[in-house]
């Protein structure tokens, strides 16, 4: 069995994961989610991952999963502590020495182009980003999902704050531990086409993939659980 952390992204919050938890926790495994300071304007992945380590206890089992932004913050959580395996969830991935906003520059097709089109995601005069309504997230993030979890969904989410796209990554390599990138194949934030790619060059894996959109957590949580299950063992 294993310690999961489960780092929610962009907007989020520890409130994704309330249907994975109970089917890990199930099948044997300890299961800790966190609220990000996803709204404080001075807090980025660093910061981000003080939080998952203080919310963790130690663990010699750790298998840490980085949703969508979380991507930058699980690789170092894995710096402060040991971990077993970090497992990318349509996720970006940090490059050694740059940020996203720099990655995202030179590489646009990191992002699908629904959500780097769509009218409905608002960009505020300091970099805040948020959704204009119910539709717009809908469209983004849970464009399979349940019009009734739709609304729960976007009920919850919170203007996400630019500094972690920002920040720099201060790695030079990855951790000791193995990694993992499972991508959707209809995820309309984060591009599949780039995830499978990144996960090659950049993790030297092969990504397991999963049908449906950016949030898994919502749509298919017993099929998500499965694989993470797996990996674990």
């Amino acid at each position: 069995m294993a310690t999961f952390a489960l780092v929610h992204g962009a907007g989020h919050g520890a409130w994704c994961w309330e249907r994975v938890t109970p089917i890990l926790e199930a099948l044997g495994h300890r299961v800790f989610a966190m609220d990000l300071p996803c709204e404080d304007p001075a807090a980025g992945a660093a910061r981000y991952a003080e939080v998952v380590d203080r919310a963790v206890p130690p663990a010699n089992d750790l298998v840490l999963v980085g949703h969508s932004l979380g991507g930058l913050t699980v690789p170092l959580v894995a710096a402060r502590r040991p971990v077993r395996r970090l497992v990318f969830l349509c996720a970006v991935i940090p490059e050694f020495g740059r940020s996203l906003a720099d990655q995202v520059a030179a590489e646009p097709e990191i992002y699908d182009p629904v959500l780097r089109s769509h009218p409905g995601r608002v960009t505020g005069p300091d970099g805040t980003v948020w959704f204009r309504d119910e539709a717009a997230a809908r469209d983004v993030f849970f464009h399979d999902c349940a019009p009734e979890d739709v609304r729960r969904a976007f009920a919850r989410l919170r203007p996400q704050a630019p500094a972690p796209r920002g920040e720099r990554c201060p790695l030079s390599a990855w951790a000791p531990g193995e990694k993992a990138y499972i991508l959707c194949r209809d995820d309309r934030a984060v591009s599949p086409a780039w995830s499978r790619r990144a996960a090659r060059e950049r993790l030297g894996v092969e990504p397991i993939e999963l049908d449906g959109s950016h949030s898994p957590f919502i749509s298919q949580p017993s099929a998500l659980a499965e694989v993470l299950d797996r990996l674990a063992r």
